[in-house]
């Protein structure tokens, strides 16, 4: 399995309209076939301690069966548009893949 984080810093004076399309878009993810599963979502408020980071504004979690799946999910259409469409919304990306 191949496993793919992404957490999103999103610029601090964007409206609530946007915020709100970027959730929907980042969401949409979702739907590309290559993904095995996939979680997005923001912050915990439960899990509240020093070595935590809840510095982000978005996260997703998505698992490939293989590096393959991952490849063609960078290219999926629907990849590509949320890259164009968000891009403007964020400060920083962070990903972290791992096998």
């Amino acid at each position: 399995m191949f496993h793919h984080i992404v957490f999103f810093y999103l610029k601090k004076d964007i409206t609530a309209a946007q915020r709100a399309e970027f959730e929907t878009k980042l969401r949409g993810l979702l739907a590309i076939k290559s993904i095995h599963s996939g979680y997005v979502g923001i912050p915990s408020t439960h899990a509240v301690r020093p070595i935590i980071d809840t510095s982000y504004d978005f996260a997703e979690f998505f698992v490939f069966k293989n590096h393959a799946d991952h490849d063609a999910y960078q290219i999926d259409p629907i990849h590509q548009a949320f890259i164009a469409d968000c891009k403007a919304y964020w400060d920083s990306v962070k990903i972290y893949d791992f096998e």
